[in-house]
């Protein structure tokens, strides 16, 4: 475009044009508002965060910490659990939890590898675990009597070797299901094993996965296990977790009511009106003679003070009802003037 209108329209911009929208710029940058860039500037800037397109995340970094401090419990009732069961030390550390795609999880599974699916009732979708085979094969060998030695061996499992080895998966997966106890009951099962993770199809390629990665040491065997559940199944209980935590985290403050119980029918409760009238010296007191007249405010009779057991209450306006005199309550005291005084209701200084 440009400033004259007999020029012919064009699609590019002249030097002059150029050199103009760049001092405009420069002038919002340094807080010298000027044109629509001037507008702009005064009003609220609109919050920017980086995306990766390429690996999505749909939780945010505070909810992946209560994720990760969840399954550091799971962690360590397992490492107890899975020792006891082999009557040997079994060593878990988290290596990594974060949430990928699907594809990017699978392609990056080992090969060969131990790879059993399974489902979470009633939860749906269909989960991974992943298991070194030479962590498989020393847990059957100490299974079977052995002393837990590292097996080098670099070899599929045998179908017996399948069938000791569920045992194991079947207790993590358990112990991985009773973290959600408290959102709800989960019932896990394996319903097939496959030892290539290039040709799995449980799961679309672009879904995302929660994927852990634990680091094992049992014996002088080190080697990993990788979890990896699709978001979609765990969303639900997520969301639950999520409800309950802002549930908790709300404070309600509402106003008891207070209860009348028959107990405090015969309950009884010495009451005193004073008024804080003015000081006399001894002097002043021992001249006193009956017959003489104190003067007193007239703001008195609306400055009431009443104690109940000695502690000061409320304030009331004295007056006559009948023949006998009366304190019409009108308002009540704070706290700060309720405790802080002595039994006889004078302030304490």
């Amino acid at each position: 475009m440009a400033d004259d209108p007999n020029k012919p329209a064009t699609d590019f911009l002249d030097q002059s044009e150029i050199d103009r929208i760049l001092a405009q710029t420069a002038e919002a940058q340094a807080g010298k508002p000027s044109g629509v860039l001037g507008a702009a500037a005064g009003k609220v800037a609109p919050k920017v965060e980086p995306c990766d397109f390429r690996n999505p995340a749909f939780l945010s970094e505070a909810e992946l910490r209560r994720l990760r401090l969840l399954h550091e419990d799971f962690i360590r009732y397992l490492s107890a659990r899975l020792s006891l069961y082999l009557r040997m030390e079994f060593g878990l550390k988290m290596a990594r939890l974060t949430t990928i795609s699907y594809s990017k999880f699978t392609d990056g599974l080992p090969n060969p590898t131990h790879i059993s699916l399974f489902k979470v009732e009633p939860l749906i979708g269909v989960g991974i675990l992943d298991i070194n085979p030479r962590l498989a094969l020393t847990i059957a060998d100490r299974l079977l009597g052995g002393r837990g030695h590292s097996v080098k061996a670099e070899r599929y499992l045998t179908e017996i070797e399948i069938a000791l080895i569920e045992d194991v998966i079947l207790i993590l997966l358990e112990e991985w299901s009773a973290q959600w106890k408290s959102e709800q009951d989960l019932r896990p099962m394996i319903i097939g094993h496959e030892n290539n993770g290039r040709f799995l199809q449980t799961s679309p390629r672009d879904s995302i996965v929660l994927a852990m990665s634990l680091e094992c040491n049992f014996g002088d065997c080190s080697e990993q296990i990788q979890i990896g559940v699709p978001y979609y199944t765990i969303e639900p209980v997520v969301k639950k977790m999520q409800a309950r935590r802002q549930k908790d985290a709300a404070v309600t403050q509402t106003a008891r009511r207070a209860e009348w119980h028959p107990a405090y029918d015969r309950i009884s409760v010495p009451v005193r009106a004073e008024w804080n009238a003015f000081e006399l010296t001894m002097r002043e007191i021992s001249s006193l003679r009956v017959g003489d007249v104190i003067e007193m405010k007239q703001t008195l009779c609306t400055d009431t003070r009443v104690l109940l057991n000695g502690t000061p209450k409320f304030v009331g306006t004295v007056g006559l009802d009948s023949d006998r005199v009366a304190v019409q309550l009108t308002r009540k005291l704070p706290p700060e003037d309720t405790f802080h005084g002595k039994p006889d209701g004078r302030k304490i200084t």
